[in-house]
């Protein structure tokens, strides 16, 4: 893949505010055809891990573009944030709504159904006693399971992000890539904190060094 030059990229991304500034102010319906081909690549990566080549995949890029839509209403670049990494998180949190009321057919093994609420008293305790949030192997060392078997309960009660940090995904058209991280603000100690740094790895690439420190600040030191 041919790597994009920084000029090329600062052009796309103030073309993107262009675009967000025309739908927002005047409902310009080319300006949010353009957004969706623009992000086309984003949506379709992120149904894609969630719909692990399942038939619904299609599904899920439908209800990933509302969510995105939803964010392209919603976007204030006053709050210092870049658009990427306000519609991620957007966009995630729709698919998982979908996925939360459409009825699938998941056989939960009892095993892991008893773990979660072990899980949400070993997070409760260990936040407590070390006044931080918990790593995954301090909660399994706490109730003498795996990394693993705890990792899976998280996932099967839905407390669990299912994109990895490890996976890169498309972040738009010019074929520039993201690695997942698109929690940002200040939440309270406990279980979702702790999902939350389990995906705080590294920041998204797009995000300047000013806005680098303000995810460092308001999240990872909670300032």
């Amino acid at each position: 893949m041919q790597k994009v030059s920084q000029p090329d990229k600062d052009a796309a991304k103030a073309k993107v505010y262009e675009w967000i500034r025309a739908y927002q102010e005047n409902g310009d319906d080319v300006a949010q055809h353009e957004l969706v081909v623009h992000y086309k690549n984003l949506v379709e990566s992120i149904a894609r891990k969630y719909s692990q080549g399942k038939s619904f995949h299609e599904d899920l890029v439908q209800v990933g573009n509302i969510g995105l839509l939803g964010a392209i209403r919603r976007y204030d670049a006053t709050f210092g944030k870049s658009f990427e990494a306000f519609a991620v998180p957007t966009i995630v949190g729709e698919i998982k709504r979908f996925l939360r009321d459409k009825t699938w057919s998941v056989h939960v093994p009892r095993r892991i159904k008893e773990l979660g609420p072990k899980i949400k008293n070993a997070v409760e305790e260990l936040t407590r006693e070390m006044q931080n949030s918990p790593q995954i192997k301090d909660i399994a060392d706490y109730i003498g399971v795996s990394e693993e078997e705890v990792l899976e309960a998280m996932e099967m009660g839905k407390s669990y992000q299912a994109l990895s940090v490890d996976h890169s995904i498309e972040a738009d058209s010019d074929g520039s890539t993201i690695t997942l991280l698109d929690v940002v603000g200040n939440n309270d100690d406990g279980f979702e904190q702790v999902n939350q740094r389990m995906l705080l790895e590294k920041v998204l690439p797009v995000l300047d060094e000013r806005e680098q420190k303000i995810l460092q600040y308001t999240f990872i030191e909670n300032r």
